[in-house]
């Protein structure tokens, strides 16, 4: 793709997609113009770094549309002076945009070669502040917690008590929650009561992360 093309399919994205989607926030969308996507995207699907569309990893992984990936870096309302936790860093990229953010990003990924991929990705990308663990993230990071923001990059059935609890008081927590065909991107804050407020923020539909509990199917 000729570099032109690149940042009229860049701008395209943050104008048509994500815009809309009321990202507003000015230092999100300027961070979407420098992270080159593009680089973070498997060379096969290159063509479709741009699109409104979840691209399929391999081993039932997958990257979040752009919208989403650019809602969720904005919900969570981070700071310079933020440690992230990051479940489902698949490629990285979501790992450097909130790595921009925050003074330190700690990714999990459950799949060693994402994970890998991950590491190289952020490494030339010059983000120094953001490291790939392998794990799959459903019992969190307790070795370094507690976390000022907790991020899910992926669906899961129920807000995971292991991680809420590895949260600061007045940390949040971002995860899109429920089952197909209604989920919400729902965030949840640590109170000083050692309660958790709860915000349903908008509605999407995403793939899930591995290693969460489903609920059952059947109730008696």
């Amino acid at each position: 793709m000729p570099s032109m093309n690149v940042e009229q399919a860049r701008f395209n994205m943050i104008e048509q997609q994500i815009r809309p989607w009321d990202v507003l926030d000015t230092s999100v969308l300027g961070l979407l113009s420098a992270v080159r996507r593009e680089d973070f995207v498997p060379a096969a699907h290159q063509s479709q770094a741009f699109m409104d569309l979840e691209l399929p990893l391999g081993h039932g992984r997958s990257l979040l549309a752009p919208r989403v990936e650019a809602r969720l870096v904005q919900d969570l309302n981070l700071s310079k002076r933020d440690t992230v936790l990051l479940v489902g860093a698949a490629t990285g990229y979501v790992a450097a945009l909130l790595a921009h953010k925050a003074q330190r990003v700690l990714g999990l990924e459950a799949d060693a070669t994402l994970a890998t991929v991950a590491r190289n990705n952020l490494r030339k990308a010059g983000v120094n502040n953001a490291e790939i663990a392998q794990a799959d993230g459903s019992q969190g990071f307790a070795a370094q917690a507690p976390f000022d923001a907790i991020l899910l990059a992926g669906s899961v059935a129920e807000a995971p008590q292991a991680l809420l609890d590895q949260l600061k008081v007045g940390g949040r927590l971002l995860a899109i929650i429920g089952s197909e065909p209604v989920m919400q991107a729902t965030l949840f804050t640590r109170l000083p009561n050692g309660q958790f407020s709860r915000q349903e923020l908008f509605d999407t539909v995403a793939n899930r992360l591995p290693g969460f509990p489903e609920p059952s199917k059947f109730h008696f």
